[in-house]
């Protein structure tokens, strides 16, 4: 009996390790090579990959190389030196090509109509890879940005009545309070005899101040905790691009583990805190809603679904809202700036459109379509710096794309960046700073996504520009400013675009 048994658990054991050793073989070399020889047969070729490394260390030498040197000038023709494999690449294989992030195989696409097609009709069968999803994990964890399929159409259900309509617009008043006191800032800095600011800091400040009201209303105080808990995640988190994601890497107790896991624990703990006083709240009867801010109105509608409360969900979607709402703005905001402070006849252009508009009063949601010289210059700049340089996508089955069979399991990387610099797509002007283009909106659509396109879009795209026309509005009407002899241009990326020694401006105030 004993030895049926045993030779029972030993048949067990070893059918697992077999499958285990199957599917770790398929993961990191079978699937892998399938995949490169059916794009090779459809004439799509790429660098040849090291064994399990691909070609990251070709990648890392490259970036390395190309940002070791500040730019000489301002300079916007930055395609070379923040994606110099893509330029490589490109020039070498083409439009398109094939190359691996360790084990995993990307495809290049930078075919407008192709992305176009790709982002509006494959939105449920493609999504974040294994690879992206572990990088991210103890940061943003599996909130929408980070969701697949059924999970992401969920979340975004569950999330898009927070950036519609009038709740929407209610956010206009913590963003005009918030603004009023980082210009009341900037005008006793000027007053004690400092000219010169670092215009970077003031935004990610500024932008942090309104995600957090934003986000957690009253318990603001601990949201401000919170971000900075994030920043210092994300740049360690940044170093997963370096990393080869094996399963259970994660739980190696290396130091770069530790201080991530360290830091996500306190994060959560906050998070945890306040929505546990929500909770309380409501259960006690104090309160009818969660609360009118983005926590309160996400909670509610979990409510509203008849869902039990997935608290580890709702602190992945704080953390998104945390990022995605006031990296890329302070960013966005920031870069807007330096175009401005280095193109004097436009910050005059956008001033006088700001006067004529508001007549010296508070700026009104309402009114904000009418800044068309503004708009268009916040989208010149976010072609030329735009919040994120590359558009990932993994197909999770095979699919027909253009004139290509995408097999099951190839990520597509859209490269935004070079795309919105494409001399083809823009004209010989595509490295200059021309809010003009934006003129016409018959521009080609798939050539400007700096929010993504299709269903999977940025679902706080309207929010964040009626905030950044909202600060930048008030911001020239109060001050005029020009670029610091001390401003050196030197772009990098840290998963966002941003300029590496910050962006120093000199102020000046206006006569009231």
């Amino acid at each position: 009996m004993a030895m049926v048994i045993l030779t029972t658990l030993l048949v067990i054991f070893v059918t697992v390790l077999l499958k285990v050793a199957y599917d770790t073989i398929s993961c990191y070399w079978l699937t892998p090579m399938r995949i490169r020889k059916i794009m090779e047969r459809q004439g799509v070729h790429g660098p040849k990959p090291r064994f399990l490394i691909g070609n990251i260390i070709d990648m890392t030498s490259l970036v390395s190389r190309a940002v070791s040197q500040d730019m000489k000038t301002i300079n916007h023709d930055i395609v070379g030196r923040l994606l110099p494999h893509f330029v490589a690449w490109s020039n070498q294989y083409g439009k398109r090509f094939l190359y691996w992030n360790g084990t995993e195989p990307r495809l290049c696409l930078t075919d407008t109509e192709m992305i176009k097609e790709f982002l509006s009709k494959y939105s449920t069968t493609s999504g974040k890879s294994w690879q992206q999803q572990q990088g991210t994990k103890h940061f943003i964890g599996r909130g929408l940005l980070m969701a697949n399929g059924e999970e992401w159409r969920h979340q975004r259900h569950m999330v898009a009545p927070a950036f519609m309509g009038d709740r929407l617009k209610s956010y206009a008043g913590h963003m005009v309070e918030c603004t009023k006191d980082m210009l009341q800032s900037l005008q006793n800095a000027l007053e004690v005899g400092q000219s010169e600011v670092e215009i970077g800091e003031c935004f990610t400040e500024l932008t942090a101040d309104i995600i957090s009201r934003t986000e957690f209303g009253t318990s603001y105080q601990k949201g401000k905790q919170i971000f900075y808990l994030l920043t210092q995640l994300q740049s360690r988190v940044a170093q997963a691009t370096r990393h080869l994601f094996f399963p259970g890497s994660r739980f190696f107790p290396s130091k770069y583990n530790r201080e991530i896991k360290s830091m996500k624990m306190e994060v959560e703990r906050l998070l945890m805190e306040i929505i546990e006083s929500r909770k309380d709240c409501v259960e006690m009867g104090r309160s009818n809603s969660y609360g009118n801010d983005l926590l309160g109105i996400l909670l509610d509608e979990i409510k509203k679904e008849g869902g039990t409360l997935n608290l580890q969900l709702v602190m992945d979607e704080c953390k998104t809202f945390f990022f995605a709402g006031h990296e890329t703005t302070a960013l966005l905001l920031t870069w807007t700036a330096m175009l401005l402070a280095s193109n004097p006849h436009w910050q005059d252009k956008v001033r006088a459109e700001v006067k004529e508009v508001f007549k010296g009063e508070i700026p009104s949601v309402d009114q904000l379509s009418k800044l068309t010289l503004l708009h268009m210059v916040i989208n010149e700049s976010m072609r030329l710096y735009p919040p994120a340089t590359l558009l990932p996508r993994m197909a999770f089955k095979d699919i027909e794309l253009g004139d290509l069979h995408i097999p099951k399991g190839l990520s597509i990387w859209i490269p935004v960046l070079a795309i919105h610099h494409s001399e083809e797509l823009w004209g010989k002007d595509a490295n200059e700073f021309n809010p003009e283009r934006f003129a016409s909106r018959s521009f080609m659509p798939g050539r400007f996504i700096p929010f993504a396109s299709g269903p999977r879009n940025c679902v706080g795209q309207t929010f964040a520009i009626m905030e950044a026309k909202i600060i930048l509005a008030m911001l020239i009407s109060r001050f005029s400013f020009t670029i610091s002899e001390n401003y050196r241009h030197a772009p990098v990326v840290v998963l966002t675009i941003k300029p590496k020694y910050g962006v120093q401006v000199c102020l000046k105030p206006l006569d009231p």
